[in-house]
């Protein structure tokens, strides 16, 4: 009784870290890298903002079902508890896995792209590139290691100064006046194959960028009050979320025209250049490593919770469980971190990298499925919150998620190629664990 009391997770996580987690794991640089190549496959400017908005649409209905999973459900590691309830072990078992490799990639990727930044800073660094991501990686494992307040008052901080410098950038694209643009042209090919191929790609990169706003579920077991917290939190962060990344698309072509954007790797540093002058770079590069910081600092929380869910249901090792003073899922840290600094010393983890998208959808239109089942098969659940126009609402996300993953089977096949091979190993993988839990 004592050894399971230890292994439990603490309830020490309120409201403003909830917000400040899905603001800090969905934000990050790829809203200042993505509306170059977005322009470049659309090249109109209304339906650039409507796939914004589409994207954004799609989870604010999905948050609408995840609050009312997240609070009937209130365990460490989110979806996968609500798959595995709904349609049994090996479900759940697929879905974690899923969810786990999505959420555990991208420490290893946003620590080398700090780096990388800091080295724009700071060229004479620029032979350490390697040794500064570790360094950060460490830094960052010692912080959480030190218990789960520290890390939710660091969340709370980086979220908060991403959201202002995010604002301010806003803020100065709108006053800047000293550029005379010519009007955006229309383009009429909407219902050419080869645009209709761009908008999915499109769709894909956006939900890529959108990736995180539900966060907050893989800490509904540490929160102190999941009921009332998490809905508030999933709704005015996403609403929150939606609106930096409209206005940031709206904002930047207030100051460069549509085909200048298409032809940016970086549109936010050829506006803030244009802006601010030769300090535009740096400027951008600063705002950079405030949004990495706090994308970093999230991702490094979420990995270990769905690894302790995981561990807690026979998934993985026992160990998985072990819980420290501070309340971190130490051993699930470790096992992420470790999985983390493998990632940064061979450095290639692009191809994992590009699929988070795909696997996201899949556990996504999984759990929407599961609202569905359990509110058949589990009526008298407790649910301190009903999703809004449910049925109705739920069968929208499921649509909504089917018309996406087909569109991204069609545009990036290799990624579906990954995610089949992973699945047909993961049967044989599920039996065998399955086996010793059960011996």
């Amino acid at each position: 009784m004592s050894d399971s009391k230890k292994n439990q997770l603490k309830k020490s996580l309120g409201l403003s870290f909830n917000i400040a987690v899905l603001i800090g794991g969905t934000i990050g640089v790829g809203i200042l890298r993505t509306p170059g190549t977005i322009a470049g496959m659309l090249d109109n400017y209304w339906l650039i903002i409507t796939s914004w908005l589409i994207g954004g649409i799609y989870v604010l209905i999905g948050a609408n079902s995840y609050a009312e999973l997240a609070t009937m459900l209130p365990k460490a590691g989110g979806s996968y508890n609500y798959i595995k309830r709904a349609f049994g072990n090996y479900a759940g078992f697929l879905s974690g896995w899923f969810d786990y490799i999505t959420n555990a990639i991208p420490p290893a990727f946003y620590c080398i792209v700090i780096s990388e930044y800091l080295i724009i800073l700071f060229p004479g660094l620029a032979n350490f590139s390697t040794e500064i991501a570790i360094s950060l990686l460490i830094a960052f494992v010692l912080l959480h290691l030190s218990g789960v307040k520290n890390g939710s008052v660091i969340q709370q901080i980086t979220s908060f100064l991403k959201v202002i410098c995010f604002v301010a950038l806003v803020v100065a694209c709108f006053m800047y006046s000293g550029v005379k643009l010519d009007p955006i042209p229309k383009n009429n090919t909407v219902f050419q194959i080869g645009l209709l191929f761009g908008f999915f790609k499109s769709l894909q990169l956006i939900i890529g960028t959108y990736n995180g706003w539900n966060s907050v579920c893989f800490f509904a077991e540490e929160n102190e009050d999941p009921g009332k917290n998490i809905p508030k939190s999933l709704y005015s962060g996403v609403l929150l979320v939606i609106a930096i990344y409209v206005l940031i698309n709206i904002a930047f072509f207030y100051i460069l025209p549509i085909e200048t954007v298409a032809k940016s790797n970086l549109a936010a540093a050829d506006v803030a250049n244009i802006i601010f002058g030769k300090n535009g770079a740096i400027i951008v590069t600063v705002i950079s490593i405030f949004s990495l910081i706090s994308i970093l600092n999230a991702f490094m929380m979420i990995p270990p919770r769905i690894l302790y869910g995981l561990s807690r249901d026979g998934f993985f090792i026992e160990k998985g469980t072990t819980v420290n003073k501070g309340g971190t899922p130490i051993v699930a840290l470790l096992v992420s971190s470790l999985f983390s600094l493998f990632l940064i010393c061979i450095g290639s983890f692009e191809v994992l990298f590009s699929f988070a998208a795909f696997t996201s959808i899949i556990v996504w239109g999984l759990a929407y499925f599961s609202l569905i089942k359990l509110r058949k098969s589990e009526p008298d659940l407790p649910r301190p919150y009903r999703s809004f126009w449910h049925p109705w609402s739920t069968i929208i996300a499921i649509i909504a998620s089917f018309a996406l993953l087909i569109g991204f089977i069609f545009s990036d096949p290799k990624s579906f190629v990954i995610i089949v091979g992973i699945t047909a190993v993961s049967y044989p993988l599920f039996l065998v664990l399955n086996r010793k839990k059960n011996t």
